[in-house]
């Protein structure tokens, strides 16, 4: 068997160097690590003990959570229907023409206090003066055909006794007398009308109150043959306004008259005008099919604050609760996060469906059913149930703190 030069071993005597060699190699058995190698390892040991770290830390944390609390109170409970309106007058009076002309003169404008009858325009009167007097013309010959027509009427009767005329020429006479009669009474109507036309040529205010629109102009023809045109809108008295709301047809049905209500106008936001239900209106009012109704709610502006055609922001009080236990809507929504839920010594949920609320008690939330009333979206009424004022109940909670990494937030919304 022939034996490979590179693999044979040597037994000769190695001689003093050699001999040196051999006794380093077994007076060192195991070399050292270059420092890059250990370089590497040292951070792969590093990078471990802080993932181990971090994944513990989060685990700790997790188990005991930061909740979030809001405190039992008593208070008020209402609800409340949005809407939005209009601010008019509670009485707004339109003056018209009966007759048509050119307005001559004017004597009210935007603002002007009136009183009842108080003379606001004119329109020309020459035509209605003109019309009168032909009238009165026609009344007085038509007067004096009928005087005699009845004088000639009773000397024919005087010569019928003597037998001087016919009966024929008697009853004639008599025809004539009724004829020109019913002449002169359409007479008397005719000036009777020309009268009152010429009297319409005055515009006069028909209430006491504020002039709150014209829409005329001296020189300005007016023209009333198929309609009457708007001259002044007079409200009777601006110390009482009206908001006519247009409330949907998903909320008319918790509204009556009588009920409370309060509204903001876009020129005092900071300021609450109240007011009363007066009138819910049965006419429907359809806007792309979206149907809405009229509340009428009326309101004091003493101060005058409020100006016709002003939009209101009205909220309707349907229903109010006072002096109450109330929960905040937030607690009802919220649950604690899964494995606290289920580690909670003495937890008793609810059954299915049924409201209830976790509270802190001795450090630990705690399950409580309730039974509840009335809820105006932001608190609910507490009719039943382990709960008192001062109680803490739960409405989030935060997994980790905020000020380091990993931190959550989680609110019963």
């Amino acid at each position: 068997m022939s034996v490979d030069p590179a693999n044979r071993i040597d037994i000769q005597d190695p001689g003093p160097a050699k001999t040196q060699a051999a006794a380093g190699v077994l007076a060192h058995p195991r070399r050292r690590l270059p420092t890059a190698v250990r370089a590497l390892l040292l951070c792969i040991v590093a990078a471990a003990l802080i993932a181990g770290g971090t994944v513990w830390w989060r685990q700790q944390h997790a188990r005991t959570p930061n909740y979030l609390t809001a405190a039992v109170t008593r208070g008020t409970v209402s609800r409340t229907v949005v809407a939005t309106g209009t601010v008019n007058p509670q009485l707004t009076i339109i003056v018209g023409s009966y007759v048509s002309g050119v307005i001559r003169d004017m004597y009210c404008d935007y603002n002007t206090r009136v009183k009842k009858g108080q003379l606001c325009a004119k329109i020309d009167p020459r035509p209605y003066q003109a019309a009168l007097d032909q009238a009165q013309g026609q009344l007085a010959r038509d007067s004096a055909q009928l005087a005699g027509a009845r004088h000639n009427l009773d000397r024919y009767a005087v010569l019928w006794g003597q037998n001087s005329v016919s009966k024929q020429t008697y009853d004639d006479q008599d025809a004539l007398v009724k004829e020109l009669e019913g002449t002169v009474q359409l007479d008397r109507a005719a000036v009777e009308t020309a009268q009152v036309n010429l009297g319409y040529t005055n515009i006069v205010s028909p209430v006491e109150g504020t002039v709150v629109a014209r829409n005329i102009t001296i020189g300005q023809t007016v023209a009333a043959s198929f309609q009457t045109p708007t001259l002044f809108l007079i409200a009777t008295d601006l110390t009482k306004m009206q908001v006519d709301t247009n409330v949907s047809e998903s909320d008319i049905g918790a509204i009556r008259e009588g009920e409370a209500a309060h509204f903001t106008v876009e020129a005092f936001t900071d300021r609450i005008f109240q007011g009363t239900v007066a009138q819910v209106r049965q006419a429907p009012q359809t806007v792309q099919n979206v149907v809405t109704y009229d509340v009428v709610v009326n309101t004091d502006n003493s101060q005058f604050f409020l100006k016709p055609g002003m939009t209101a922001t009205v909220q309707i009080v349907s229903a109010q609760h006072d002096d109450v236990l109330r929960v905040p809507d937030q607690a009802l929504r919220f649950m604690p996060g899964g494995a606290h839920q289920v580690a909670t010594p003495g937890a008793a949920p609810a059954a299915a469906g049924a409201p209830q609320v976790w509270v802190l008690r001795a450090g630990k939330p705690l399950a409580v059913a309730l039974r509840t009333g009335l809820d105006d979206d932001t608190y609910t009424e507490v009719l039943s149930g382990d709960l008192h004022p001062g109680d803490q109940v739960l409405i989030g909670e935060q997994a980790a703190t905020a000020s380091r990494p990993g931190a959550s937030l989680r609110f019963g919304l």
